[in-house]
């Protein structure tokens, strides 16, 4: 590129960062809502049917407190884009935004009823297909979780990304448990509730405080990389990304807060619910499990923990990723590494 060139793409690249549009539109995968009611949409990918090879559906499972768009940031990191053009018939779960009208909702709504449903509108929509599962974060668990307590669902598989199964491996949770012994973990508790959850501005801070360097750098970054468009359309999709998190429910957070920092159930192969108690051992089908190098938010550790205690499913393999929370999903050795994990797994189904 010429120094002409160069001076005029970084002008370009400036102006469009503070007084345009961004470095480039929004480029969603071409899609179809098949369903639509609050917590629930269920959006099918477009594909043409003469080029699906494979015989199931793949449900993409986000978390609460980060927007569906995570499978689908751009085209060149879109999960959802890239099993469309490997043969796939992908469908995604959306639950929207979060507001205090939701604070009662717990585990329960997405284990018994968000999920189930997602899961079987999309078989029946596949002709009566087994559904393949890929959560990422706490959708991974929601996804487990739901396989376990689901027996019957058509459930062919569950590939979870990021997943947290043992909290005694998430960062600062023996300083957690220490401040909350003192109170018994009932003050946050109180606080959560009153105000009907965690809304999402803190939820945002609480994500760009894991990604302190990077906050802390980003103007030296967008700086020394002026004139690189494509670097700063993946930085624009983050930031944009982050812009949407929604918050948590009040009672979610209250379950997340007593029976998975507190008490550790997961370690010890369950999670205990007011009148519910999910064993992971009762997950029956083929598992994929990825863990990411450099995750700050789920070590891998965490993630490893389900060797031990998914003890009822036919196969559990694990695999680790370069990358952080996001980008073992998402980053730019996604598509070289946890992608091509997920197509073998998918590929041997």
């Amino acid at each position: 590129m010429s120094i002409t060139q160069t001076v005029t793409t970084a002008a370009r690249n400036a102006w469009a960062l503070s007084f345009g549009e961004g470095i480039e539109p929004v480029e969603p995968t071409p899609s179809t809502v098949l369903f639509d009611e609050p917590h629930r949409l269920l959006r099918r990918y477009d594909v043409d049917n003469d080029c699906v090879t494979s015989d199931s559906a793949v449900l993409l499972v986000p978390p609460l407190a980060a927007p569906a768009t995570c499978f689908d940031l751009r085209p060149d990191q879109s999960l959802a884009r890239h099993l469309v053009n490997t043969g796939h018939a992908p469908y995604l779960v959306d639950y929207g935004d979060i507001t205090f009208a939701d604070r009662a909702m717990g585990f329960e709504d997405w284990v018994n009823d968000i999920l189930p449903e997602a899961i079987l509108r999309a078989s029946a929509d596949r002709g009566g297909a087994p559904v393949d599962l890929i959560g990422w974060s706490i959708g991974g668990l929601f996804s487990l979780l739901t396989a376990a307590a689901n027996p019957t669902l058509p459930i062919r598989s569950v590939t979870a990304l990021g997943v947290p199964l043992d909290y005694n491996h998430m960062v600062g949770m023996p300083q957690v448990r220490a401040v909350a012994s003192l109170t018994g973990g009932k003050a946050v508790t109180a606080a959560v509730r009153a105000i009907g959850g965690i809304p999402a501005p803190l939820t945002r801070f609480a994500y760009r405080v894991t990604a302190f360097d990077r906050e802390l750098s980003r103007p030296w970054f967008v700086a020394s990389n002026i004139a690189k468009t494509e670097t700063l359309a993946k930085m624009e999709s983050i930031d944009r990304f982050m812009a949407a998190m929604p918050g948590y429910p009040g009672r979610f957070y209250g379950q997340v807060w007593g029976r998975l920092i507190l008490a550790n159930d997961l370690r010890n192969g369950f999670l205990q619910l007011r009148d519910q108690r999910i064993h992971l051992d009762e997950v029956r089908v083929p598992v994929l499990l990825v863990g990411g190098t450099t995750d700050v938010i789920t070590p891998k550790k965490a993630v490893e923990a389900g060797l031990k205690t998914l003890t009822g499913s036919p196969s559990v393999t694990y695999e680790v990723a370069p990358g952080s929370h996001l980008g073992i999903l998402a980053g730019e050795t996604a598509r070289d590494t946890t992608w091509v994990y997920l197509d073998k797994f998918l590929g041997d189904r």
